[in-house]
């Protein structure tokens, strides 16, 4: 069959980072994997609930009662921080953001941000002008939260911004700010199936349109 593309006009791209910019997966399921036999909970169970979630919270969540919490977030930063360099990226992301102009995108993670800085650093992905991390916001993912405040820094309406995102607890966020979303990988969203998808961003442009627009094109067979 002829190639084919998806358009979509934007004046705002924003990606999650693990599993959308970047591959950290060995790393952060050691990492549950152990905090799960210490909190006496299955590792399969917590892995299916964390992703895209914030550290702070999936604790809240599994860690047993009187644990001191926000000690254990930061034994699990410190770890994954350590482990930064075992980070690779999502094939094509380096290109696909070096190409983007500085002021069209952003960086919307559940991780903090020294994390960030290490992961991205790690896999070789330059770090957007505008980051939001776990600390920026009251409420993570899945609350739209991180969105918003990231289409308000960039200056666009949410309606006009383009996620990019590969877990669940992401892909409701960014339609809860009332955003298109893209899902990178093979996750299929549950109460979204047919949201556009791509593997990777191998084949995928954003070509300036002037005043600020960009035309994102997607390869069509990757499409949900």
């Amino acid at each position: 069959m002829p190639s084919q593309l998806l358009t979509f006009p934007a004046r705002a791209l924003l990606f999650d980072m693990d599993g959308t910019l970047v591959d950290s997966t060995a790393v952060v399921e050691t990492a549950w994997h152990r905090l799960s036999e210490r909190f006496g909970v299955d590792p399969d169970v917590v892995l299916a609930s964390i992703h895209g979630v914030r550290a702070v919270d999936s604790i809240r969540r599994w860690a047993p009662p009187g644990s001191d919490i926000d000690a254990l977030v930061e034994e699990l930063t410190e770890f994954e921080i350590g482990a930064a360099a075992e980070t690779v990226a999502v094939p094509g992301a380096v290109e696909f953001l070096n190409a983007l102009p500085v002021t069209s995108h952003a960086l919307v993670t559940s991780a903090a941000l020294p994390l960030a800085v290490a992961r991205m650093k790690g896999a070789g992905v330059r770090l957007p002008q505008f980051v939001v991390t776990a600390e920026d916001v009251p409420h993570g993912k899945p609350a739209p939260d991180v969105y918003l405040l990231a289409a308000q820094m960039l200056g666009v309406d949410p309606a006009e911004a383009l996620v990019f995102e590969d877990a669940e607890a992401g892909i409701q966020a960014g339609l809860a700010a009332g955003m298109r979303v893209v899902v990178v990988g093979d996750h299929v969203s549950p109460d979204a199936p047919d949201l556009p998808r791509i593997a990777d961003y191998t084949g995928v442009t954003a070509v300036e349109e002037g005043d600020g627009l960009l035309r994102v094109s997607l390869p069509s067979s990757a499409a949900g």
